[in-house]
């Protein structure tokens, strides 16, 4: 279409351009390109991958490599995030906040923040009064573990945007045993960070699902069933997954992955760091180079566990390693041997944890170890060397280490981050995640004895069983409730989960308080109830929603007759909206589950009324309403007509008796209230934090702009400095323009000195602005003297080459190609360009250097770019023209009629001619 506007606009067809740009405007997307992004958060690195046209998956680099420390650092109005944010960790600990997945969605009391607070004793952690979760106070604010996570979230959306343009969606991995509390809490940082998260993936699933795209073929029918095996800084999972071809009825065989089983336990690589710190921290104690306790001193223990991470590295190379701190404390070095032998008996404990996981997702899978066809290890802490052993010894089989075990996670998440924008097209892989806890509602309900007696019962029925997959909606039909009550949701039998691992804010997850419930019978008295119906969804993020409470009846209305084409339009405006504003029946959706209701809970409601008798006031209704109509045309009727009247009304009773009868559902919503037990969502003065993240992000990008312009204009002023003494600019430059050059940037130099470096972004752009305007001139001239000598010989050679087309005036009339129209406006052309060259060039040669040139760089491409689209049009003559065949034995009437034909070409040129060499004169006009 542009291509087409083009041409409108060479052969000054202009009337409809406004049109025509119009329409193109109108048919450009909002966003003509668009990215995704997916993070990868662990508890101490991060990973992003990004998708965008012409880049499938790739992950996202930041200043020096692939990933990135999940930390951030508050010091002095200034945030710094990953490696800058680490070195300052060794300085001021205090300042320096990292592995914030464990704190998200716990409360004070909760046993992970207090293994948090022995760990990082620096921090001051504090109970929020009105959420009961924590936040840490510094010096200057205080900050809750959400808008420290949306800070990481808004930084790793940064380093995206490097590669991409602004991005807004993404795919955020959480551990697959983050529970609601935990998991809404990710979505309220991300909030904060101004991402909207198409889902939150759980990381085993999307290292699953990356290793399932790329073996796409190895898929089939039959069932393979391969064990992830990821130990990553704070966590370990195993994880069980079917990979099998399913049909599906929108796109037909696709595979399909399905979470078999898995398990978690509070086992990382972390606590191996932690262990190795406390073991430096003894040996330098024992050393006795000081009289205080090392580990005592924050700096120093930050110092420690910054060598234990690099010890532990090296030792899964290395037998022993020297480990050593200089200026450990009090300007003492350290050093010490640690051999590996060491610090697998500091860790024979953990180690021996490593087998556990594999055995308790082949529990919750129901799996033997036979079945499981490969053990594939994912998490850098699988590299360590102890670690392998011990799981090689119990699997009985090779490891596999055919993934990326550090990127597997992000790329997986980045597919799916395609897969859900609708932006992108990629080739449908199904995904049946499992939700780790069981999720039940209870309820209670009065029971009537014998006696007469009332008693409470207390009822519970499983919403979603213990690795019940997911996305899935259920529905739970409460049938014996005719007033207003409430239920509650809370977590099922976690007895499956160790003491350790029972980390929840609360195992009561909402009340539901319902009201409207008796006023809905007292509308439909006249209607069967079938129950108060409540409709759960757990959504792709592994989040539980309660859609909607409403209240369904069943009435019997008789089945009306077909209606005449009359009464069609009224009909088809129904389907519109208009029509009747009854309310349409209730319809289950597709992929709603029923929960079955416990045993003997299915009677009917006692002030349901019978339906024999609402059809017989419905008979009598209508009855007196056709006395009353009859009773207008008595006298009008002789006896004859009454009887004929009689014994049709009857024949119509009799018809409208036996008459078919259906059922209708009509419901009705319910008011819901949710109080929520787990962890309070943040208020909307909580959520207003946003804004307050983005101030500052506003203040970080307003100091790197106001770096960037201040160290531009530092290297504008020792640049142009040195330019003065250079050839090329004292040949252009007077004596009096650059002693006015030197004086006016030896001034902004010696004000940077004394205020430049407290002065506003403002300030320093119009200082540079001023330089620059100052330079113009000189910088004009220097480069207009560079660009000329290549401009100048292209032009010559141009016109040398032009020249050869000339020499086509030689060739015989009637093997000649090119026209004289043709071959006389190319040599018009050249004969220009050459007048105006040589002319151009004695012009300047007359000037001073050091005045502005007549010669201009854009004059010779403009003559550039004409001459060779005249040379363009002969060269595609030429090389498309076809050679006059010859005729064999012409007869002087042959020869006569193609000497008329000879005459009539040229006294008519073709009408491509016409077209293309029309009006000469204003090519160059057309040209620009």
């Amino acid at each position: 279409v542009f291509l087409f506007i083009l041409q409108l606009i060479m052969s000054g067809r202009k009337l409809v351009l406004g049109a025509l740009f119009c329409l193109v405007l109108a048919m450009l997307p909002s966003h003509i390109t668009v990215a995704v992004m997916s993070v990868d958060l662990g508890s101490e690195w991060m990973k992003m991958a990004i998708v965008k046209p012409g880049v499938p998956m790739e992950i996202v680099l930041n200043e020096s490599r692939r990933k990135t420390p999940t930390v951030v650092c508050l010091k002095e109005g200034e945030r710094l995030f990953g490696d800058s944010a680490m070195g300052v960790s060794v300085k001021n600990p205090k300042s320096v906040y990292r592995h914030l997945q464990s704190l998200l969605g716990k409360k004070y009391n909760n046993r992970q923040v207090d293994l948090y607070r022995k760990s990082f004793p620096e921090h001051q952690i504090q109970e929020d009064p009105v959420r009961g979760t924590i936040y840490f106070k510094n010096s200057e604010m205080q900050y809750t573990p959400e808008e420290l996570f949306g800070m990481v979230l808004n930084y790793s959306r940064g380093l995206a945007q490097d590669f991409a343009q602004p991005i807004k969606d993404a795919v955020i991995t959480v551990p697959a045993f983050f529970n609601q509390a935990e998991r809404r809490a990710v979505l309220h940082a991300a909030h904060m960070a101004g991402l909207k998260v198409l889902q939150l993936i759980n990381d085993n699933t999307a290292v699953a699902l990356n290793y399932g795209v790329f073996r796409r073929k190895d898929i089939d029918g039959t069932a393979k069933n391969v064990l992830f095996y990821d130990m990553g800084s704070g966590s370990t999972t195993a994880t069980i997954v079917t990979y099998q071809t399913v049909k599906t009825k929108e796109s037909g065989t696709q595979p399909q992955l399905q979470i078999r089983g898995v398990f978690d336990r509070g086992l990382g690589g972390f606590e191996m760091d932690l262990r190795l710190r406390n073991h430096l921290a003894k040996l330098f104690n024992e050393q006795k180079k000081s009289r205080k306790d090392v580990r005592e001193n924050h700096r120093a223990m930050a110092k420690l566990l910054k060598e234990a991470q690099r010890l532990k590295t090296v030792l899964s190379a290395n037998v022993d390693f020297m480990a050593q701190v200089e200026g450990l404390m009090d300007d003492i070095d350290f050093k010490a041997k640690v051999t590996r032998s060491e610090f697998e008996e500091l860790c024979a404990d953990l180690f021996e944890r490593v087998p556990r996981p594999v055995q308790d997702a082949l529990t919750a899978a129901e799996m033997k170890l036979e079945e499981i066809e490969q053990v594939i290890l994912v998490g850098g802490s699988t590299r360590v060397p102890k670690v392998q052993e011990v799981l090689l010894k119990a699997v009985g089989e090779e490891l596999g280490k055919n993934i990326n075990a550090d990127e597997a996670a992000a790329m997986g998440a980045v597919y799916q981050a395609a897969a859900l924008s609708k932006a992108f097209k990629v080739k449908p892989f199904l995904v049946r995640d499992a939700a780790v806890f069981p999720i039940q509602v209870e309820f209670t309900r009065e029971m009537e004895e014998e006696e007469g007696v009332k008693t409470l019962k207390h009822n519970k029925r499983i919403l979603f069983q213990r690795m019940a997959p997911y996305p899935q909606r259920k529905v739970i039909t409460f049938n014996r409730y005719n007033d207003d009550f409430a239920f509650e949701i809370n977590y099922g039998d976690l007895s499956f989960l160790s003491q350790e691992d029972l980390v929840f804010g609360s195992l009561n997850l909402t009340t539901v308080k319902l009201s409207g419930v008796g006023s809905s019978f007292q509308k439909h008295t006249d209607a069967e109830s079938k129950g108060i119906k409540a409709h759960f969804n757990m959504d792709e993020s592994g989040v539980l929603l309660l859609d909607r409470v409403e209240s369904v009846f069943e009435t019997v209305v008789e089945e009306r007759e077909e209606e005449s084409t009359l009464t069609l339009g009224n009909t088809i405006s129904t389907l519109f909206g208009g029509g009747s504003s009854e309310p349409a029946p209730n319809v289950t959706e597709p992929d709603e589950e029923e929960v079955p209701p416990e045993s003997g809970k299915d009677g009917k409601h006692e002030d349901s009324k019978d339906e024999g008798q609402k059809d017989k006031a419905a008979k009598e209704k209508d009855e007196d309403s056709g006395k009353n109509s009859g009773e207008e045309k008595k006298q009008e009727k002789t006896e004859e007509e009454e009887k004929n009247t009689a014994n049709s009304e009857a024949e119509k009773e009799a018809e409208k008796k036996a008459r078919p009868q259906k059922k209708s559902k009509i419901s009705e919503d319910i008011t819901v209230e949710l109080l929520i037990n787990d962890i309070l969502d943040p208020t909307a003065d909580d959520l207003t934090s946003s804004k307050k993240l983005q101030d500052l992000t506003d203040r970080d990008l307003a100091k790197q702009e106001r770096e960037k312009t201040l160290n531009s204009l530092e290297a504008f002023i020792f640049e142009t400095q040195d330019k003065l003494y250079q050839e090329d600019y004292q040949r252009v430059v007077t004596e009096e323009e650059q002693e006015q050059i030197s004086a006016k940037l030896k001034e902004v130099s010696e004000w940077m000195d004394e205020d430049g470096y407290a002065a506003t972004t403002k300030q320093l752009r119009e200082k540079l602005s001023q330089l620059k305007t100052l330079c113009k001139d000189m910088f004009f001239r220097v480069e207009e003297r560079r660009k000329w000598p290549d401009r100048l010989a292209a032009l010559e050679s141009l016109l040398n080459t032009s020249s050869f087309f000339l020499s086509a005036r030689l060739i015989p009339e009637n093997d000649q190609i090119f026209t004289d129209v043709e071959l006389n406006m190319l040599e018009k052309v050249i004969n220009e360009t050459m007048i105006w060259k040589n002319e151009t060039i004695a012009e300047q040669e007359k000037r001073s250097p050091k005045e502005r040139p007549v010669l201009l760089s854009k004059d010779i491409e403009s003559k550039l770019a004409l001459l060779d689209r005249e040379v363009n049009y002969l060269l595609n003559k030429a090389k498309f023209a076809k050679p006059k065949a010859k005729a064999k034995n012409s007869t002087s009437t042959d020869k006569s009629s193609k000497t008329n034909s000879t005459a009539e070409e040229k006294a008519i040129p073709p009408i491509e001619e016409t077209l293309e060499r029309a009006q000469p004169e204003n090519h160059i006009e057309d040209e620009l």
